[in-house]
């Protein structure tokens, strides 16, 4: 008589690789969670650090003065850095910025930056020329090294 040959696979067998690949699962899906987080942060940074360096770009070639939109604030703050269509000088940005964190372009003015509102995307302080994002704090972004006061929003 002849044995039989089996070529499948046992039930244990199944249910001890999906075991497994639930472990595995586990351990990694935290780990891709927060690659989004970091991904935002990193965005906000590098606008940062871009309308900084284009806003101080404005006041050397303006004779010291802040972009008038800007110090005006509102939906329409990035005006003066933005081109004016065809021709136009002021390009200093191609196009508004966004923070991710809030989605929104906008600035809002003063150094209380507590009282803001959150669905602003920029902080502007016009006495002391910098520019913060809401919801972002940098002081942990760059590990305590940043120079500006953070803001993390109310």
């Amino acid at each position: 008589m002849r044995q039989r040959v089996s070529k499948a696979f046992t039930l244990v067998e199944i249910l001890i690789v999906v075991v497994i690949l639930g472990i595995l699962a586990a351990i990694v899906v935290p780990q891709f969670t927060s690659a989004s987080e970091e991904a935002q942060a990193g965005n906000v940074a590098t606008q940062l650090q871009t309308v900084r360096s284009q806003i101080e770009l404005y006041r050397v070639k303006n004779n010291g003065n802040y972009p008038p939109s800007l110090v005006a604030g509102g939906a329409d703050a990035w005006d003066d850095l933005l081109p004016d269509g065809a021709g136009g000088n002021n390009e200093y940005m191609r196009t508004a910025p966004v923070n991710p964190r809030t989605s929104s372009s906008s600035v809002v003015i003063g150094a209380d930056l507590d009282a803001s509102d959150a669905a602003e995307g920029w902080i502007f302080d016009d006495t002391t020329g910098n520019i913060f994002a809401c919801f972002f704090d940098e002081v942990a972004y760059n590990d305590g090294n940043a120079d500006t006061d953070p803001w993390t929003g109310p």
